[in-house]
């Protein structure tokens, strides 16, 4: 359903406690797990509350350490949240990331099967999309090459060209799409892109590309010193970013 909420969290918080001396013995560990080791604190995500429906493709934006790696792994349970947060998820979710499970001594054919797998294709699906991936990423003279022997412009043709059939209801996209290979590349994954969100997916996106967002998604949320500050409409959102990014640096 179109307007079915998949995505709800209340309250989400992450504490990170960043101890001061590596563990190296039993006492050590027993001091840690005490709380009485030398620690400082680390407030990476505090207090966010939103909801995203079905269909919706959102986008994240902040700057670096701004919590918004964080939200996505915690949303898909990579990382546990603090008590008192509430996720709920409905449908299936997957966390997508540039290059996600490769393997640089495997050849182009062999990652193909490896990332397909991890993003929820099956041996099949992928067989019957083989072709196409190594088409889509001109690795054709490549396919039994390991890609430790890539450049990084090709594995990133490979890296796309694989995510773009990712088999799930939610995706988290940590920043990815867009700037990859050459100019005539970009126009290409630019529009395989759009194709791929048009599927009906529920999207959330972190990116700092503000005009490629703006272009795209329902609704921005703009995350600052693990806050979300802002959600709303794009113009709305990225205006009130950028104003504050020049207050900054007034």
């Amino acid at each position: 359903m179109k307007d079915q909420t998949v995505i709800e969290i209340k309250n989400l918080s992450k504490t990170f406690r960043i101890y001061e001396n590596p563990k190296s013995t039993i006492r050590d560990y027993i001091l840690q797990f005490s709380s009485r080791g030398k620690h400082h604190i680390i407030k990476a995500v505090y207090g966010v509350d939103m909801k995203v429906k079905s269909g919706e493709f959102i986008g994240i934006i902040g700057k670096n350490g701004s919590g918004k790696s964080t939200l996505l792994r915690m949303i898909i349970g990579a990382i546990k949240a603090d008590k008192g947060s509430i996720i709920h998820t409905k449908g299936r979710i997957l966390r997508l990331a540039l290059g996600m499970g490769f393997d640089p001594n495997l050849s182009a054919r062999d990652n193909i099967y490896l990332n397909g797998s991890i993003i929820g294709l099956s041996f099949k699906r992928i067989g019957k999309l083989f072709h196409q991936m190594i088409n889509f990423a001109e690795l054709e003279e490549f396919v039994d090459t390991p890609i430790k022997y890539f450049s990084s412009g090709m594995v990133s043709r490979l890296a796309f060209s694989i995510a773009i059939h990712a088999d799930a209801d939610i995706l988290l996209i940590d920043e990815f799409f867009g700037g990859v290979g050459d100019q005539n590349f970009q126009k290409k994954s630019s529009e395989a892109f759009d194709q791929f969100i048009s599927d009906d997916k529920t999207i959330l996106l972190v990116s700092h590309d503000l005009e490629g967002l703006r272009a795209r998604v329902d609704k921005i949320g703009y995350m600052k010193k693990g806050r979300l500050v802002k959600f709303g409409p794009p113009d709305e959102t990225i205006d009130y970013y950028l104003q504050d990014l020049k207050k900054e640096h007034e």
